[in-house]
């Protein structure tokens, strides 16, 4: 009987059949996700069953076999209630509708031709039902499982170490933490620094090393790229380089590359062949020109008249290439194989990889996964990434939609602990959940100021955002010196060399007990389902259940509250009180 009250909203109910929404997890299960209004439905049934099952009907029609599932409310959105379950199905086929019942009563269905009256007559007209004809294991989109279980590193090289200053630049400036770097200082930070300190990062509990670029450029940063094949002199060498990787290895740590493939430095060979050649120059193709002879141009935004060449932004030394051409994808591709096969690198980071062609990122990702079947590629996108992850482009991207609204909440309190929480949950339902496993979660990076900067000095507060992100599906990773305490506003105050004065200091300890408490529950925090909601005292509550069941408590507010329980990873936390700033961490019902 149809209650009182507002009529279910028709217009939001959702569901993409082949999708975030309906997807292989494993080769035998099917995960299927239906959306609707907030608090605007009270159940979802899905009715399921083999396409071909059907029996004669007394009047000799054939009537379709189906069973019912209740689906599970997984969480409250922005403006969408989330539910899903998980289908197997003997003949590895399925088709299935929705069966909705509102807050008002009502009952409806939704299937792959709309919304229909509920009765059973429609229940048993096959052409609305959603189908998934055939289970094909080599269309599940796979992930690497080794990323759900890494807590990653980022090194931006130049500032991390210096262990060999022989390399060092002409006017490398002296190891100052303190400095607030230009942007073209140096401070003959090299892979070297980075050998000798494995044994401290392997203390602090990392297994996944994430190098910015180390290939020679004429930058600090080295994003402009002059020659993919060689490691830049102020760095080391590739023997150095290859002596660094069989030691991270040994340590169970994994090794990372930053591969700039939008676009080449000015100094390149390629570059300065079109300089000197302009239409003349066999690598005129390469790049996408406008306008010869080419001569450097000054910022259009700034002076009047048009760009001769497209270029990174419109940054003149960094002229985009042109992934389109043939010639330039062999040269990329012969790149990206020959540091796996000579030297194991186990994964690629793509810088503006929004910028590159679709068409370049499914040869490349076919041509890594074919050398390294379990090969982590992680595309730089700082928006919604659905085109490039069905499984033929990235395995994941960096999560900065997911995690600046942490930022948002825990820092600039520009957002709510509900509006935060319901946003969290919408951005889970963006991506597969094998996809949202490998995510790469950071709350800062050498592109944004450090989380102390954004946290005002206060460490329990960046310690507090920290645990909570590590508390996340997706793979944590630490910017170089967050362990440390160091802060920094934006590029290039971001970038001061590594304080490693700090070196088992009090924040050293703090973030060294949540690296190993992830690393320690590895299983059910990189696999493990997610739920978050906000209590009725205000605290934001996480759980994870996958072996075991971990449930945290964050109190952000200006005032304590009361928490039941023992902890097993806390601060703030005194005789069942949780302060502000505070969190705990509780494993098992309790």
């Amino acid at each position: 009987m149809k209650k009182e009250g507002r009529i279910m909203n028709l217009a939001a109910l959702l569901h993409r059949p082949e999708s975030e929404d309906c997807f292989l997890y494993t080769d035998e299960a099917m995960r299927v996700r239906f959306h609707t209004a907030r608090a605007d439905v009270a159940k979802v049934t899905v009715l399921y069953g083999d396409p071909y099952w059907q029996l004669p009907d007394a009047d000799g029609t054939n009537k379709l076999i189906y069973q019912r599932r209740s689906m599970h409310l997984i969480g409250h959105g922005q403006t969408r209630d989330h539910w899903e379950v998980t289908l197997e199905a003997p003949y590895h086929r399925l088709q299935y509708l929705f069966e909705v019942t509102g807050q008002d009563g009502a009952v409806w269905l939704y299937g792959d031709r709309g919304v229909r009256e509920n009765h059973a007559a429609a229940r048993h007209k096959a052409e609305n039902y959603f189908r998934m004809p055939y289970f094909h294991a080599i269309d599940r989109v796979k992930t690497p499982d080794w990323v759900k279980q890494t807590v990653w590193y980022q090194i931006f090289p130049e500032r991390f170490a210096n262990g060999d200053p022989d390399n060092d630049p002409i006017g490398t400036k002296p190891w100052r933490p303190t400095d607030h770097p230009g942007r073209e200082d140096y401070y003959g930070g090299d892979l070297q620094g980075v050998l000798d300190h494995l044994d401290d990062l392997q203390a602090l509990g990392i297994n996944g090393l994430y190098f910015c670029p180390i290939f020679t450029a004429a930058s600090n940063h080295k994003y402009d790229t002059i020659d993919y094949l060689n490691v830049d002199p102020a760095f080391g060498d590739k023997l150095l380089f290859a002596k660094l990787i069989q030691a991270a290895h040994q340590r169970g740590m994994r090794v990372m590359l930053d591969a700039v493939f939008n676009h080449m430095g000015f100094g390149s060979m390629q570059w300065q062949d079109v300089l000197r050649n302009g239409e003349a120059s066999r690598f005129a193709s390469w790049f996408h020109i406008y306008q010869t002879p080419v001569t450097p141009f000054h910022n259009p935004l700034k002076n009047a008249g048009q760009p001769q060449y497209d270029t990174f932004a419109f940054e003149e030394k960094m002229p985009k290439l042109n992934t389109a051409n043939p010639e330039v994808q062999e040269y990329l591709l012969t790149v990206a194989t020959y540091w796996i096969k000579i030297f194991d690198i186990d994964a690629w980071r793509l810088d503006v990889a929004n910028e590159v062609d679709h068409h370049f990122w499914k040869r490349f990702y076919a041509t890594v996964t074919a050398i390294k079947p379990d090969f982590y590629v992680l595309g730089e996108v700082w928006h919604r990434a659905q085109p490039w992850l069905n499984g033929d482009e990235f395995s994941g991207v960096m999560n900065y939609p997911f995690t600046q609204q942490i930022e948002d909440h825990f820092f600039k309190r520009t957002l709510t602990a509900e509006e935060m929480v319901a946003l969290l949950t919408d951005q889970l339902m963006y991506y597969r959940d094998q996809t949202n496993q490998v995510m790469l979660n950071m709350l800062d990076s050498h592109d944004t100021p450090r989380i102390l900067t954004l946290a005002h000095g206060d460490e329990a507060l960046a310690l507090q955002a920290l645990t909570f992100t590590f508390m996340q599906t997706g793979a944590p990773c630490l910017y170089y010196g967050t362990e440390m305490g160091m802060s920094g506003g934006d590029d290039p105050d971001d970038r001061k060399p590594m304080d490693w004065s700090k070196l088992g200091s009090p924040i050293w300890k703090k973030v060294v007990e949540l690296v190993h408490f992830r690393r320690e529950h590895a299983q059910t925090l990189g696999q493990g389902s997610t739920r978050m909601s906000v209590t009725a005292a205000g605290l934001i509550k996480v759980t994870r259940h996958g072996d075991e069941m971990l449930t945290a408590y964050f109190n952000t507010q200006d005032h304590g509250a009361a928490v039941d329980g023992s902890a097993v990873l806390a601060q703030g936390f005194t005789n069942g009180k949780l302060s502000p700033k505070g969190f705990m961490v509780q494993v098992g019902n309790q």
